[in-house]
């Protein structure tokens, strides 16, 4: 397809945009600026943006994704909690991922992909089963490390983000498929803004003198 004609596609497709993908446009928007951020304000937008995503995406067939923004739901919970939980206590700083955590990371997402395929592919009407477990589980791990404020969870984000843009056009949702393109961009920015941070953390903690 030539630039011209995939425009006039786009063109199309943003015609025909309801007023719900807007608002879960504008939601995403402000999520993921919080997220590069490092603001916790980031995780009850994001509920409120998941929520309207899973309509759109059971409309559109998109059974992997719809389950993926469940567990999108879930784990914003988790990460809400989680920043703020014992408040006497400093708040979780961004880190690095450690061994055990990346075997964690990698069981989420051989195992997410294994199961999610077998379960679109016999289970529901889904026309694109492996895409859409791809998607899911490389992203299911990457929100595990953003909730436990990893820096890794941009690269694994980004990946899903990568397989997702065209998935995402070819099943109707131009606006989405914009929306991962920026979340695209802002991830690349945002593991270089918290690996700034780490940075930052190490240096005083050098300079700070032992008790």
């Amino acid at each position: 397809m030539s630039i011209q004609a995939w425009l006039h596609l786009l063109a199309e497709q943003l015609k025909e945009t309801g007023w719900l993908q807007w608002l879960g446009l504008l939601l995403g928007v402000c999520e993921v600026l919080l997220a590069r951020a490092n603001k916790i304000a980031l995780y009850p937008t994001g509920i409120a943006g998941c929520a309207i995503s899973i309509y759109l995406l059971l409309q559109a067939g998109l059974y992997g994704e719809s389950l993926l923004t469940f567990y999108y739901i879930i784990m914003s919970f988790y990460g809400w909690w989680y920043w703020i939980k014992k408040k006497h206590l400093p708040p979780v700083k961004i880190s690095y991922s450690t061994k055990k955590e990346w075997i964690t990371v990698s069981a989420i997402v051989v195992i997410g992909y294994l199961l999610l395929y077998f379960i679109l592919r016999y289970f529901t009407p889904s026309t694109v089963p492996q895409w859409d477990a791809l998607v899911s589980s490389t992203a299911w791990a990457g929100m595990w490390l953003l909730a436990r404020r990893k820096i890794e969870n941009w690269v694994l984000l980004n990946i899903s983000n990568l397989f997702a843009i065209p998935l995402l056009f070819q099943k109707a949702l131009p606006l989405y498929a914009l929306l991962t393109i920026f979340l695209f961009i802002v991830a690349i920015q945002g593991y270089f803004s918290w690996r700034k941070e780490i940075k930052k953390e190490n240096d005083v903690s050098r300079l700070s003198p032992v008790s």
